[in-house]
């Protein structure tokens, strides 16, 4: 799934592409239809944020919203430029002067109104976005406090708590930490909580900068721990039994 580094970089690309252009919009897949995109056709985008996960591509009083999921991408091209997936699949082009910005799959493509947007029942609960501009630490960790009964690992993937973080960086941040990823909130220091909420922060704004996400231990099961050459651990978590990546001799409750 998109987390919010991958998100953050498609704002930034698309509105450097294609703020403040009055651009031709077209649908040629069913669900870009269906979702009115055709409707923005002649408006001028004005901004373009990322909130999380979600992105919102601003035009007036109308508000592009996207979700990734699993197999969404926004591409940015140079106009007229061959697409790396089929014209069908596209979702949403936006196309400026000298640039395109092109949207291919994903769970969620809807248009709003701005009065919507501020009460939309999936946005307004989001809680504090990891990679804000006014980011703060102790309120990310405060946040995380209100589910004391919540396992770290399961707690940093829940948009309601923080907003961004998911697989990759809830594995790679725990680490960091050293914190076991199955530790309850409520069993950690201030000290570790506002460790891992900045390594999370830090990490993810690393790979929004160089587009890289480095890996300690997320998709390494069974290779050397970096810090102690310990086998990497993997296995389900929470709910939605995501897997999480962890050193199980550096990430031990006791390291807190």
């Amino acid at each position: 799934m998109a987390e919010g580094d991958t998100i953050l970089r498609a704002a930034r690309r698309i509105g450097a592409a294609l703020d403040g252009e009055q651009l031709e919009v077209s649908a040629p897949n069913p669900r870009g239809r269906a979702a009115g995109v055709e409707r923005l056709d002649g408006l001028t985008l004005e901004r373009v944020d990322a909130r999380g996960k979600h992105l919102l591509l601003h035009f007036g009083d109308r508000v592009l919203h996207s979700h990734l999921g699993m197999s969404g991408a926004w591409h940015v091209y140079r106009r007229g430029a061959s697409w790396r997936k089929p014209p069908g699949a596209a979702w949403a082009v936006l196309r400026g002067e000298s640039s395109e910005a092109v949207q291919f799959g994903g769970p969620t493509l809807r248009l709003l109104g701005e009065s919507a947007l501020r009460r939309d029942p999936v946005l307004a609960r989001l809680g504090p976005d990891i990679l804000a501009a006014d980011f703060d630490a102790a309120t990310v960790a405060s946040s995380l406090r209100s589910a004391p009964e919540q396992a770290i690992g399961d707690a940093l993937l829940d948009q309601h708590l923080v907003a961004g973080i998911g697989n990759i960086f809830k594995s790679e941040a725990c680490f960091e930490a050293r914190l076991d990823p199955w530790q309850p909130i409520g069993q950690i220091s201030e000290e570790q909580l506002h460790h891992v909420v900045q390594a999370a922060h830090d990490l993810m704004h690393e790979a929004v900068e160089d587009g890289r996400q480095d890996r300690a231990v997320y998709k390494r099961t069974g290779r050397p721990c970096p810090r102690c050459a310990t086998p990497i651990r993997s296995r389900g978590q929470g709910d939605a039994n995501r897997t999480t990546y962890w050193c199980p001799v550096c990430q031990t409750a006791s390291q807190g």
